[in-house]
């Protein structure tokens, strides 16, 4: 299994990071605004740099690179490969960025407007994974998984960092999962703090089915986050934190999906990309139980969809 990072490699990656990143700022919501017994904090990281949380596991990542390094490699849905050819250009290294071809256009015109080579390929992430992983091999450039990998899962855990600091209150912490880097990295980062619950979508259950099969398995994908959520198999890191930590993850409809994003657009004027949304719809429509009095913080973890719903 990827070699899976300890609480201290996450504050040493914050200190990588300092002043490259940004501190992303917190939102505060009542509770019967949506409808909920709980204090709701949305955690914005959308207004990162790159448009998401990928930022910080690409930008660890290329520090980390060995010297000598001149080239990277990356496959994702669109906001993995943004950020790993942003990160590329603030570290002076080429970056060579595989895309599934029906991911948005937005998300392809920002990794290009990063002067990385960008490859698209038919099918899903996986199938782009596959495509980067061979040029890799083939080249030597290092290649930066978006989810299953040490110092990718270390950057993301950043994020649990600063909630620590901004919600200190905090009682339990919502992140849409995919591969699952991200929820690695919090649930790393905040363990023996406050749990942390993975949502995914019902179209995109990567780590719901690893939970059940006690182990990575690949599953077909779809739906209206399957850009940003549709990895197609869960990441190690992750199935280890959901099983040391007893995790039943909570699956949230494409509709509840929908109507969380409208919801954050037309209340809040945070205009989040689907994927991101999913932690919130779970809240909205009941899937994870809350107390009256918790505060309950919400990761909205990118907004690289132009698309007013």
């Amino acid at each position: 299994m990827t070699k899976r990072p300890s609480r201290g490699d996450i504050e040493s990656a914050a200190v990588r990071l300092r002043g490259k990143v940004r501190r992303t700022p917190v939102l505060e919501l009542h509770g019967d605004e949506l409808g909920v017994p709980a204090r709701v904090v949305l955690k914005l990281e959308l207004t990162q740099h790159t448009g998401s949380f990928k930022a910080r596991g690409a930008l660890n990542s290329v520090l980390s690179l060995d010297p000598g390094a001149t080239g990277v490699v990356a496959a994702s849905g669109g906001n993995h490969g943004t950020a790993v050819a942003w990160a590329a250009k603030r570290g002076g290294v080429e970056a060579d960025i595989f895309v599934p071809d029906h991911a948005p256009q937005a998300k392809v015109d920002q990794i290009r407007a990063q002067h990385a080579k960008v490859h698209l390929v038919g099918g899903f992430v996986r199938d782009a994974l596959d495509a980067a992983m061979k040029l890799a091999a083939d080249t030597g450039a290092t290649f930066i998984h978006p989810y299953d990998q040490f110092n990718t899962v270390a950057g993301a855990g950043t994020v649990g960092l600063e909630i620590e600091l901004q919600v200190p209150d905090v009682h339990r912490v919502l992140v849409a999962c995919g591969g699952g880097g991200l929820y690695a990295g919090l649930a790393t980062a905040l363990s023996g703090v406050v749990p942390v619950t993975p949502v995914e979508p019902t179209a995109c259950p990567s780590l719901a089915r690893a939970v059940e099969a006690g182990a990575p398995v690949q599953v077909e994908v779809g739906g209206v986050a399957v850009d940003s959520l549709g990895a197609g198999t869960a990441g190690s890191l992750a199935l280890a934190c959901a099983q040391s930590a007893g995790v039943v993850v909570p699956l949230v409809s494409d509709e509840d999906i929908v109507s969380a994003r409208k919801w954050l657009w037309q209340r809040c004027r945070v205009l989040a990309e689907p994927g991101a949304c999913t932690p919130l719809a779970a809240l909205m429509a009941g899937a994870v139980t809350v107390h009256p009095g918790d505060t309950v913080v919400v990761v909205v973890s990118g907004g690289n969809d132009p698309r007013i719903p």
